[in-house]
């Protein structure tokens, strides 16, 4: 559906010529990043026509996906406003501001709460409006920002300022609440239940979607109210934690539009909780996703960055784990001189970390094991079987029920250094575990790395093993893709 023609649409039939794109060539490629997201768009070269002599703009995600499907032949990103359809979403920009104030960071992590819970009630969310509207350089304000100053002054907030602020559309409504410790605990309480949750089920799972919620109903307001500094900071620290695990969970859905926004919040209430290690902590979860999606080169800089200023502050385990997340990077981009200086100064950063050492919470997960499985993924990136195989083996010697996504996301690595091997009865065998592992979880991630292992087995199509193998997947991979 579209709304009422206004006028052409002489921007985007500008920007189309422009880019050398066919009004056939760009709804194929709506549809196209459409299907990705599990959205079925049915546009044609008439669709498009309209757009742009009719000026009819299209309702949904489509106006983002125009832009995305442009940004990828220019090759930069596409602001709505350069291709006439700014008006087609009311806040396109929702999360992605990186305030100097406190004020208004308070305001712009709150109001991105608000619109993704009202708009998975809605039956979408943030990320079906704002669909195809990543870009790794709105990252680039945020990170320098960060990097400049990485700590507010102070951040305590006065009953009045608190009440004048809310006056003037700051929350929801109510009595300013004074917050206490307790109230900063129950916050932590609930990050620490959502990463046991994210790691056992997956980011898809009920339990997990119930971080969004938890951020409205019960962080908004505590935000919002009056504190000491000295609560403030815990305060800002404890909500940055659940942001950063918002994002992530988005992030492992597919959901990278709305992962990108969680992380900037996250980062932004990071330095207003002066946590330079849980600042690193965001960057290091930035530079993942930026490597996923292909930005290797701005992966190493959002990792050097947790690296640079966390130097003398962060735990030894904390920094390995930055390192480590610089070695996916510089594999990634195909750099193996720098990515076996970045894992072995992991190794070395892991070697020195002792029990008793003040290492944060959020990074109980990094194990020997972990950093074995994201190794072996750097050989796999490198293509270097001998060494995922070694490091597998490392990874998988103590599997638990605690961490059920990473052990699927190993098994298929496992499975690829394997069939690089030229092994494909152990391929497939160990396919078949990490099928029955994604079976178990709600994970997008999980399930891509599955499909990835399949399209590799294709030229053993007739094998009866493969053929077993992608029977097993099929259910799988239809719930997911359809």
């Amino acid at each position: 559906m579209s709304r009422e023609p206004r006028g052409p649409n002489e921007k985007l039939g500008t920007v189309l010529a422009l880019a050398g794109i066919s009004n056939a060539g760009l709804a194929r490629r709506v549809n196209d990043l459409g299907a990705q997201r599990g959205l079925t768009l049915r546009y044609d070269k008439t669709s498009v026509a309209r757009w742009v002599s009719k000026g009819m703009v299209p309702q949904g995600a489509a106006p983002h996906l125009i832009a995305a499907a442009i940004a990828g032949k220019l090759g930069r990103p596409v602001p709505l406003h350069e291709i006439g359809l700014a008006d087609a979403d009311p806040a396109p920009e929702v999360g992605l501001a990186f305030p100097r104030d406190v004020g208004q960071a308070v305001r712009s992590a709150t109001e991105l709460y608000r619109l993704d819970v009202a708009g998975r009630r809605g039956g979408g969310g943030i990320w079906q409006s704002l669909a195809g509207s990543f870009s790794v350089s709105a990252y680039a304000t945020p990170a320098s920002r960060w990097l400049i100053t990485p700590a507010d002054g102070s951040v305590a907030r006065e009953a009045h300022q608190a009440a004048r602020e809310t006056e003037n559309g700051g929350s929801e409504g109510g009595p300013v609440q004074r917050v206490g410790h307790s109230d900063v605990l129950k916050l932590r309480e609930a990050a620490d239940d959502a990463r046991r949750w994210d790691s056992k089920y997956g980011g898809g799972d009920w339990r997990s979607s119930m971080v969004p919620e938890c951020l409205r109903v019960d962080a908004a307001p505590l935000l919002l109210g009056s504190y000491s500094d000295d609560v403030g900071r815990s305060l800002f620290g404890a909500t940055a934690e659940l942001t950063r695990l918002a994002g992530w969970m988005a992030f492992d859905t597919g959901q990278q539009e709305a992962a990108q926004r969680y992380y900037i919040q996250a980062l932004r209430l990071a330095r207003a909780a002066a946590d330079v290690p849980l600042g690193g902590y965001v960057l290091a979860s930035m530079s993942l996703q930026a490597t996923y999606r292909g930005f290797a080169d701005e992966g190493v800089d959002l990792a050097q960055a947790a690296l640079e200023r966390n130097r003398g502050l962060a735990t030894a385990r904390t920094m390995s784990f930055f390192r480590l997340v610089e070695a996916r990077a510089h594999a990634k981009a195909g750099d193996a001189p720098a990515c076996g200086a970045a894992l072995k100064a992991a190794e070395g950063w892991l070697e020195r970390a002792r029990t008793g050492d003040p290492d944060p919470s959020w990074l109980d997960f990094y194990t020997q094991e972990r950093f074995a499985a994201d190794a072996a993924e750097c050989y796999r990136d490198l293509r270097m079987p001998r060494q995922v195989q070694r490091f597998t083996e490392q990874a998988l010697s103590r599997p638990t029920e605690e961490f059920v996504r990473s052990h699927g996301l190993r098994l298929v690595v496992s499975a690829v250094a394997e069939l690089e091997s030229g092994n494909l009865d152990a391929a497939c065998a160990a396919g078949a575990r990490a099928v029955e592992v994604a079976g178990r979880i709600s994970s997008a991630r999980t399930t891509e790395y599955v499909r990835d292992l399949l399209h590799r087995l294709e030229p053993y199509g007739d094998e009866p093993r493969v053929v077993e193998l992608r029977e097993r997947a099929r259910p799988l991979l239809v719930a997911a893709y359809g």
